[in-house]
Formats: C-alpha cells, sequence, structure tokens
C-alpha cells in the first residue's frame, strides 16, 4: 500500500482525534455511504479494543503489549485493505479538513505511543495514552455528536 494511500485510509480513524475547529462542525456520519460508515464501525471498534488493551497494559508495566497495540491503531489494518478508489473520493467528499487534520495527528500520536511501548516509558505511555483519549473525545464531540450527543467538547 503506497504513503497516499495509507494516508487517505486513516481519514476514517480520524474520529477519534483532536479538532481545530473553534465550533462543533456538522456530524459527518450522515454523508458517509453505507460501506463507509460499516468501515468506519468495524475500526472504531477495533480502536476501542485496542486502547483498551494498552490501558491495561500501561498499568501492568506490559510495554510489548503497549508498542503492538499502538502499532495497531496507527495502522489501521482494516481500513488500508478495504477501501477502494471511489471509497476514497466518497470519503473525501464526506470529511472536512478539519477532520483530516485530526487523523494525521491522532495517528502520529499512536506511532509515538508504540515507541514509548518499545522504549519501556511509562510516563510517556501515560501522556500519549491521555491525549489519544482526549483526541477520542474531541472528534465524538465535533464530528460525530449525533452518535455520541452525550460527550461534551473538551474546549474552554
Amino acid at each position: 500500500m503506497t504513503k497516499t494511500n495509507c494516508s487517505l485510509m486513516s481519514i476514517l480513524i480520524l474520529s477519534l482525534t483532536v479538532s481545530f475547529t473553534a465550533t462543533a462542525a456538522e456530524p459527518v456520519t450522515p454523508k458517509l455511504t453505507d460501506k463507509l460508515d460499516r468501515l468506519l464501525r468495524e475500526e472504531m471498534r477495533s480502536i476501542q479494543s485496542a486502547m483498551g488493551q494498552i490501558h491495561s497494559a500501561i498499568v501492568m508495566g506490559h510495554h510489548d503489549d503497549v508498542a503492538d497495540n499502538a502499532q495497531r491503531i496507527h495502522d489501521s489494518f482494516i481500513l488500508q485493505q478495504s477501501l477502494t478508489e471511489q471509497d476514497r473520493k466518497d470519503l473525501m467528499s464526506a470529511v472536512p479538513k478539519g477532520f483530516i487534520k485530526l487523523d494525521k495527528e491522532f495517528h502520529q500520536l499512536a506511532a509515538s505511543l508504540a515507541e514509548a511501548g518499545k522504549g519501556k516509558d511509562t510516563k510517556e505511555q501515560h501522556k500519549l495514552f491521555s491525549k489519544m483519549t482526549g483526541n477520542c473525545i474531541q472528534c465524538h464531540s465535533e464530528y460525530v455528536s449525533d452518535r455520541f450527543p452525550g460527550v461534551q467538547s473538551l474546549k474552554e
């Protein structure tokens, strides 16, 4: 998979990251095709599972598990194998630019967390995991508020 394709694939994961806009965006979910919605939900379930495993691994000092699960999030494996060129076009027309920025940040945080796991740096793992969690909250409040109306923005 090319770097461009990986970047486009990771856009769907964006709904787990911090928003750069000052006001809540219009929810993205209604703009997605049925296939993109299904793939996004699959990916979110995978990320939710990995985040739970990372939390447990951090508090138990299982650094290799932190690294493996963070890398799995970074790689967005399911989506990299599932999007067609038309899916990519549909996705790009459904999501705002801020959503794309959030995706890039979230994946960078996951890559950094994988490195902190490899380095057995618990303090850095905690810091990065907390940022990733904040990104999830912010994205859910900005871009999927229709699915998560009870999530409030962390912005002041």
